[in-house]
């Protein structure tokens, strides 16, 4: 599983380039993201308890576009995500940080002026690849544990995004994943019984996202037109 899961991340990132090469019409773009996340939680009946979390780095967006006129346009790509939610548990006494580090495969389309304020929405398969959990008690860290390719959470997650890209490249991006965080059948030992720590625990993440030029539009598209030079 391991060795087919590293292979298709690494097709996957030579895909850019190779596109590039092929056709000036597809063209990189690439920026940073920072998130702030929160999750919908509802924990064997009992909602709520999510907490803002902040997570500047590291997330990184390299995209391959492609513009077929002023107002609309794809792209695709591949990224690497830090995401995840915090949780006040409710006695009030403990506190919990999970996060997963996500290789993210978009596929969206831009609409409107590209050389100006556009919109875009789309779909993306993100695959976790390390897990992290942090348990605070009593405001006191007792216990931090990370684990890559980690059965506590799923192979992939399924989401949708939206947003907005402003004139000076400025970027504000809403994206839901619709997978539950957790892996419901995971399956641990605790004095010597086998628990499902994770069995009702539902929790859809979502954030808030601000990057820069993280969509490149019409003036690279105009580039390669006759008459017309562009410098960046």
């Amino acid at each position: 599983m391991k060795k087919t899961l590293y292979f298709i991340l690494v097709l996957l990132a030579t895909a850019p380039f190779f596109l590039q090469a092929q056709s000036d019409e597809w063209y990189y773009s690439s920026a940073g993201e920072v998130i702030f996340s929160a999750a919908t939680i509802n924990n064997n009946g009992t909602e709520g308890g999510s907490i803002v979390r902040f997570s500047p780095f590291f997330n990184s967006q390299n995209h391959i576009n492609r513009d077929f006129s002023r107002n609309l346009g794809m792209y695709s790509g591949l990224n690497l995500r830090n995401v995840g939610f915090i949780y006040d548990h409710p006695d009030g006494s403990k506190r919990t940080k999970h996060r997963t580090y996500n290789i993210g495969i978009p596929v969206g389309i831009k609409l409107g002026p590209a050389d100006k304020t556009f919109l875009y929405a789309g779909y993306e398969i993100e695959f976790p690849i390390n897990y992290k959990e942090k348990t605070f008690e009593n405001e006191k860290r007792t216990d931090r544990f990370n684990v890559w390719f980690s059965k506590r959470v799923p192979t992939f997650y399924h989401t949708v995004m939206a947003g907005i890209q402003f004139k000076g490249g400025a970027n504000l991006k809403f994206k839901y994943y619709l997978t539950n965080f957790f892996n419901k059948e995971y399956t641990e030992t605790v004095s010597g019984s086998q628990i499902k720590p994770y069995a009702d625990f539902d929790v859809h993440v979502f954030y808030v996202a601000l990057s820069f030029d993280m969509l490149r539009g019409w003036e690279q598209f105009q580039k390669n037109s006759p008459g017309k030079e562009v410098v960046y």
